[in-house]
């Protein structure tokens, strides 16, 4: 059977992703660290779109759970034609003061995972002569972001990683696609409180950003920023210094996570 897999899918920009494409009437695998509320999604998926739709539990920081994975996919005999590697974790903070262990969790679960599922399962659409990979990056990708250091280097590798893969499997009919959005209402902020701290205000539905991908990926397109605001900034950055905005970005950003001796410097952000 061909489903299409995806991880973080128990909140946010993922569950948006199950939801519109079991509308659609794709099959789904869904992948997250919870199990009651995947357990509930597919519940409801199956019930009102009659797809199928099943869950792994995975916490993909653990390096062996993207192989667990892939194993338990084949084992059922569900053939990945789409891969959407949504999970990530994201911190705040000043670097110096975040705690070392969280940082290199984030880089597993941002870097290492993306790209164990994304090695994984592309041989088989090589195969098959066609699949999907999406990958979410962030606006975050196109420059580096102080106070959010290492967050803001995982997503530019997930950018790179994405658009040297698109053109490699090009040839063998396989769509590798950069969903980069930008401040998005999901677990991302709410978890860490960080709504009004930050240098930004609307939040983006997660809806609109999964509208916004599935139209980008039919048009064949390598990188999708949803946002008008969001692309223009993007190409704005290319006529100033990036030392400039990261001086602007760390200004806005220092009265809030700069300080040191501040007790809550951490923030810690699960399940985007």
């Amino acid at each position: 059977m061909e489903a299409t897999l995806i991880t973080g899918a128990s909140s946010g920009i993922g569950e948006a992703f199950a939801r519109r494409l079991a509308e659609r009437g794709d099959n789904l695998v869904l992948v997250a660290r919870t199990e009651a509320k995947l357990k509930a999604l597919c519940e409801e998926l199956h019930r009102t779109h009659r797809v199928a739709a099943r869950y792994i539990v995975a916490d993909l920081t653990i390096h062996d759970a993207p192989l667990r994975i892939f194993e338990e996919t084949e084992e059922r005999a569900l053939r990945i034609t789409t891969l959407i590697n949504n999970a990530g974790v994201g911190a705040v903070g000043d670097f110096a003061t975040l705690d070392l262990d969280r940082q290199l969790r984030m880089l597993d679960l941002n870097v290492r995972a993306l790209v164990a599922l994304t090695h994984l399962y592309l041989r088989g659409m090589r195969e098959r002569g066609h699949g999907t990979i999406i990958n979410v990056a962030s606006t975050a990708a196109f420059q580096a972001v102080p106070y959010m250091a290492t967050y803001a280097a995982t997503k530019a590798f997930v950018l790179s990683f994405s658009e040297a893969l698109a053109e490699e499997n090009r040839p063998f009919g396989i769509r590798v696609m950069a969903l980069c959005p930008g401040a998005t209402a999901t677990n991302f902020f709410k978890v860490a409180g960080a709504e009004e701290a930050l240098p930004f205000r609307a939040l983006e539905r997660p809806e609109r950003v999964v509208e916004a991908a599935l139209r980008a990926l039919k048009h064949h397109r390598v990188r999708a920023v949803h946002g008008r605001a969001n692309r223009l900034l993007i190409e704005l950055e290319r006529f100033v210094p990036r030392s400039f905005v990261t001086r602007l970005i760390g200004r806005a950003m220092r009265p809030h996570y700069g300080k040191i001796e501040r007790d809550e410097s951490e923030k810690s952000l699960l399940d985007v």
